[in-house]
């Protein structure tokens, strides 16, 4: 494999950290030390959710920016007598997609390494092999023995399964593979929102934020956005690519390196018109590429951002991603660099005067 550069380093180790809803640890460590370099200060809510705040003008407008930093993944249930381990999906999951995939246990004596298995097709009923395995059917092995053997490895019930996967660059090195996209890659936003905002003069406050437990219920980001109580917000997430076989155009249409997604409608909101027709000028003025998106199953923190106190004007920008909720997704790092492009000249220009204007668009 090529040698990464520093970009990709960082998203390495983001989409590497694993971190189910309710254990977001390793990636929230992973991010605080990305983004601390940037930020005047960094906190945590009472849930877990990481802040950072970078100051432009304290008396101007405040801007959240918020990548999620949880996985879809497993939680164990119980041990049979055989140590064979029962599990709770934790975020959605498509059962097609899990069989016989490795996967990694938390546990408290450190990583235990076990993959998803189920009844082999050789002993099923002609008639049963046609039809997907339910996931209420699956278990996972970790070659233990017994349930004693199972307990001296360390696992207990509650222990976080994380799907196990490595960062990949592909043969066309813009073409990343790598599991967590969702949403790794609206964490590394943030970071490099800030980053790039080092500097550079913003007439406002930005909060670049990693919420826990998006998967489960936007429900870090309602926290998050309690404690800062932001004038605009923008959550960054994945969103579905509509550019592998199969798919029309009326189901997605969105391509990988055709720039970010400017989402219009999920089923957690609709995107605020002011702030959105904004983003789209904004874009325009500076030639960044960029594609209309909706999703009618599904939502981002968005939904919980503009819930918050007595209203928050937010818009979701995401990064289309082939995959998503299975062990490897793929993403452009053109459209994730763009997302940053825009999201940055978009702060620039929100003062109070400018947000007041959303806010009555």
């Amino acid at each position: 494999m090529a040698k990464l550069d520093e970009m990709n380093t960082m998203l390495k180790d983001l989409t590497d950290a694993k971190g189910i809803p309710g254990n977001e640890k390793e990636p929230r460590e992973v991010m605080e030390k990305y983004i601390t370099p940037y930020a005047d200060k960094v906190y945590m809510d009472n849930l877990g959710s990481l802040i950072a705040e970078k100051t432009g003008n304290a008396d101007g407008p405040k801007i959240m920016v918020a990548g999620h930093l949880d996985e879809v993944g497993f939680m164990v249930t119980r041990i049979d007598k055989n140590g064979f381990i029962y599990f709770q999906t934790v975020g959605g999951w498509w059962s097609q997609v899990m069989l016989a995939q490795r996967v990694t246990i938390m546990s408290k004596k450190g990583d235990v390494t076990g993959v998803i298995g189920s009844k082999p097709p050789h002993v099923l009923s002609a008639e049963a092999r046609k039809k997907p395995v339910e996931i209420k059917d699956m278990f996972i092995d970790i070659g233990a023995s017994s349930q004693e053997e199972a307990k001296e490895f360390g696992v207990r019930p509650g222990d976080s399964i994380v799907p196990y996967f490595e960062f990949t660059q592909l043969k066309n090195e813009k073409m990343l593979l790598a599991k967590a996209w969702d949403n790794r890659i609206g964490c590394a936003i943030a970071i490099e929102v800030l980053k790039q905002l080092k500097g550079e003069e913003h007439p406002n406050t930005v909060y670049g934020v990693g919420t826990i437990q998006e998967e489960v219920g936007l429900r870090g980001a309602k926290t998050s956005t309690h404690a800062i109580k932001p004038d605009i917000g923008f959550a960054v997430d994945v969103g579905i690519a509509g550019d592998t076989p199969g798919i029309s155009d009326k189901d997605a249409d969105s391509e990988l390196g055709k720039g970010p997604q400017i989402i219009l409608y999920d089923a957690s909101m609709v995107s605020h018109k002011g702030v959105r027709e904004f983003v789209v000028d904004t874009a325009e003025e500076n030639n960044i590429p960029f594609q209309y998106a909706s999703m009618a199953g599904g939502g981002t923190d968005s939904g919980s951002i503009h819930l918050t106190a007595n209203g928050v004007p937010a818009l979701s920008i995401t990064v289309a991603s082939r995959y998503i909720h299975t062990h490897a997704a793929i993403l452009h790092r053109d459209d994730f660099e763009n997302a940053v492009k825009l999201i940055v000249e978009t702060i620039k220009k929100l003062d109070n005067d400018k947000v007041k204007e959303i806010v009555m668009a």
